[in-house]
């Protein structure tokens, strides 16, 4: 069974930095996508960044680019999101999010990230 677990959440100042992990029961080459999304209280759950892992090209949303880094180590079955720049906006539960080419979605159980002073 395939899980997913995220660390690395908490509260931080406005301006602060974060790095959230996604460590993955199996190796990440088993999933062709791999994602971090964001959901806001009362908001519809959002699309971070995203990469497709049989290649180096990553996507990110608009209000997030140039403060966010996704990145992974293949060898730990670990995929990151470096989180500059923070800003109260920011504040959601984060999750860590794989799909397989035949259509399989899987998600983690959310880390929350909360930006207050």
């Amino acid at each position: 069974q395939v899980q997913l677990v995220e660390s690395g959440g908490g509260l931080v100042q406005p301006g602060g930095s974060l790095r959230l992990s996604c460590a993955a029961s199996g190796s990440i080459f088993n999933f062709y996508v791999m994602a971090w999304y964001r959901q806001a209280p009362g908001k519809e759950r959002e699309l971070v960044a995203s990469t497709i892992t049989s290649t180096t090209l990553t996507h990110y949303t608009d209000s997030v680019k140039g403060r966010f880094t996704f990145s992974r180590d293949n060898a730990k079955n670990t995929v990151y999101l470096q989180m500059n720049s923070l800003k109260p906006e920011d504040t959601a539960v984060y999750y860590c999010n794989a799909k397989t080419s035949n259509g399989a979605d899987y998600w983690g159980q959310g880390t929350q990230v909360t930006v207050s002073s």
